[in-house]
């Protein structure tokens, strides 16, 4: 989707000398005509989201371009549905350790940093990944006292690798919605993180899709994870080049008051440090006090477990029990996060006009329970319908979900606040993922109702949002 703003002349001049971050260049031109001046600030903030959007957007094509191909570079290298389901967990197991520390640090020294300290981890992970691909089948035995002895295969050692280094420094998602929260008002939050959730669809969409079409070739792999390396790198010249900082570069602590009076303090989303004798640092358990935070962290970590166990089962269920191809799951995906984009743009701001963020959680998680359901079945009319079902579901019940949450966390800690969220949501997707697998492996596709089981009960928990208003 493109969106074009018509302006005169001399506005769209300003609007191409923004986009090049020469500020001073405008200024000088125009500093006698304070007309000119309003313009350009109103330019320069409806411009702030195009490179945040884009760092989201190509951070996310690269992510998504491996997923059709991923559980097919497991099974090459003799892995199994558990292994696939470790693999994929030792992503956001080591996200659980980054993300609050990084959240933290974008708090601290600004978000353009870290942000490219995470993307940089990234282009690391996707090189040990493609130098994993042209390693041989070679294997290796480790003996464990009480456990036995356990074969090594290398190039999966190496993957393992790969996802670790890229998880430690993964909090590129966590920074990005803080990142927008600095950007978003209250009247434009919701808005906000659904241009934000589309720019992630689109770059679901063509991400596997070009897998289907590098990954049918001769070379197997080997393209989309050059491609992906690729794209890591353009986002690190994006952030370099085109990302400005949201936030100011603080050296202080963040401070919030003591115990007693903390709730009252944050209860509303607050844009001023509250500084007074009875002040201390800031410590995780305070992130636990602000108002409503801790039941939204255990939705997200349902949200994420439920999610997590049905990615670790489909995969393989694709492959095994829908005889499907590397390019029949690319289409897959592709088509999904189409219908996404479409949920998300126009039909969520349809519906954000008749239903509050808080109904449209509600509507959206029983729509994605009803979804798993039908994937228990092979038939391609249930599978088709599951896909529909899961993008509206998702499409309305996550930057529902995720606006909700910026809104009581506040702008002074946000970027803590979705550092615990990404610990929370990195927690739940370790064990749903393992899970996942584990399950896949034992009961097959029934797999998919304990995904809807999870969700129904968000839908239940879901209710209690209504109250806050």
């Amino acid at each position: 989707m493109i969106y074009s703003v018509v302006v005169p002349h001399k506005s769209s001049l300003e609007s191409f000398l923004l986009s090049l971050s020469e500020k001073w260049i405008v200024s000088s031109i125009f500093k006698s005509n304070s007309v000119y001046t309003s313009i350009m600030a109103s330019l320069a903030k409806q411009a702030s989201l195009f490179p945040i959007l884009l760092v989201n957007f190509v951070g996310t094509l690269g992510f998504s371009i491996v997923l059709p191909f991923l559980v097919f570079v497991v099974m090459r290298f003799g892995g199994n549905a558990i292994v696939y389901g470790i693999l994929a967990a030792t992503y956001p197991a080591f996200q659980l350790i980054g993300s609050p520390i990084l959240g933290k640090w974008s708090d601290r020294y600004g978000r353009k940093k870290i942000l490219l300290l995470s993307n940089v981890g990234t282009s690391i992970g996707w090189l040990l990944f493609l130098f994993a691909l042209f390693l041989p089948s070679n294997t290796f035995n480790i003996h464990i006292a009480f456990l036995g002895t356990f074969v090594v295969i290398v190039p999966l050692l190496v993957l393992f690798l790969a996802r670790a280094i890229d998880g430690v420094t993964g909090g590129n998602i966590s920074i990005a919605n803080a990142y927008l929260a600095d950007l978003s008002s209250d009247s434009t939050r919701s808005k906000n993180f659904g241009k934000m959730a589309i720019s992630s669809n689109l770059g679901f969409i063509l991400g596997p899709a070009l897998a289907g079409i590098l990954g049918g070739t001769i070379y197997g792999a080997i393209l989309p994870v050059l491609a992906a390396l690729i794209l890591s790198l353009a986002t690190i010249i994006v952030i370099v080049f085109l990302l400005r900082e949201s936030k100011a570069h603080s050296e202080e602590e963040v401070l919030v008051q003591e115990q007693g009076t903390i709730r009252k303090a944050f209860s509303q989303e607050c844009r001023e440090c509250y500084l007074d004798t009875s002040t201390k640092k800031l410590k995780l358990q305070d992130i636990f006090k602000l108002k409503h935070i801790s039941f939204l962290l255990a939705l997200y970590f349902l949200i994420f477990l439920g999610f997590n166990i049905y990615y670790a089962a489909f995969p393989t269920h694709a492959t095994k029990d829908l005889k499907w191809s590397v390019t029949q799951l690319g289409i897959f995906y592709a088509i999904l996060s189409g219908i996404m984009v479409f949920i998300q743009g126009p039909v969520l701001r349809k519906a954000l006009k008749k239903f509050s963020e808080e109904k449209l959680v509600i509507i959206g998680s029983i729509i994605l329970g009803t979804n798993f359901i039908l994937f228990v079945s092979n038939n391609i009319v249930s599978v088709s319908g599951a896909i529909v079902l899961f993008a509206v579901g998702n499409g309305l019940m996550w930057p529902s979900f995720m606006s909700i949450l910026s809104r009581y966390a506040g702008s002074k800690l946000q970027g803590s606040v979705q550092g615990v969220a990404g610990s929370f949501g990195g927690l739940a997707s370790i064990l749903g993922l393992i899970l996942g697998g584990f399950l896949y492996n034992s009961i097959g596709a029934v797999t998919f109702l304990i995904s809807a089981g999870v969700v129904f009960f968000i839908f239940l928990m879901s209710f209690q949002l209504l109250k806050w208003k």
